[in-house]
């Protein structure tokens, strides 16, 4: 009988409809496993999410922040390299502009300095010219009057009329060359 029992009991029993008590037990299981992950799990999860968001948007921040300090070196960069090659074209210039005042100025130095020299030999020159003049003045009056005196037989032996004879015979060349010279 009990195996009759047992039977009937189960063909009585609806499959479809579970046990009260499996359900209640299910239930509060599901309730407890609940509240534990409510009140211990979710808000671990939510702790390491926040602070993974914190840590990706602290980095991202740092990443801008780095990029905008990079752009502004790059730009720094630039700005100093075209000043130094503004100031380098400047100092070229500077540097051709002074090499041009020293040429000037060496060529008028030395325009100057042959001008000197020229006059000091046209001066040199007639000074040369004038004491030749002189002495050759002097000798051909000593000449001329040895000659004289040799000619006539008589030494000429006063110097003022020999230096007046000498004197008169010089100017009478002087304007036969001035003549012959027109």
């Amino acid at each position: 009988m009990d195996q009759v029992a047992i039977r009937a009991a189960a063909e009585g029993a609806n499959p479809l409809i579970p046990n009260v008590w499996e359900i209640l037990v299910t239930g509060i299981s599901f309730a407890i496993l609940m509240f534990i992950v409510v009140k211990f799990v979710v808000p671990a999860f939510e702790k390491v999410y926040a602070e993974r968001a914190a840590a990706i948007e602290g980095n991202i921040e740092k990443a801008e922040k780095a990029q905008a300090e990079a752009s502004a070196a790059l730009e720094e960069y630039k700005a100093q390299l075209n000043d130094a090659r503004t100031e380098a074209n400047q100092i070229r210039e500077q540097a051709r502009a002074e090499g041009a005042q020293i040429l000037a100025d060496l060529k008028a130095k030395a325009a100057a300095e042959s001008a000197r020299i020229t006059e000091q030999a046209h001066v040199q020159i007639a000074a040369e010219r004038q004491a030749a003049v002189t002495s050759l003045r002097a000798e051909v009056g000593t000449l001329a009057t040895e000659l004289a005196g040799r000619i006539i037989g008589e030494a000429l032996e006063d110097d003022a009329r020999s230096a007046r004879v000498v004197d008169r015979f010089l100017a009478d060349l002087d304007k036969e060359n001035a003549g012959a010279a027109r």
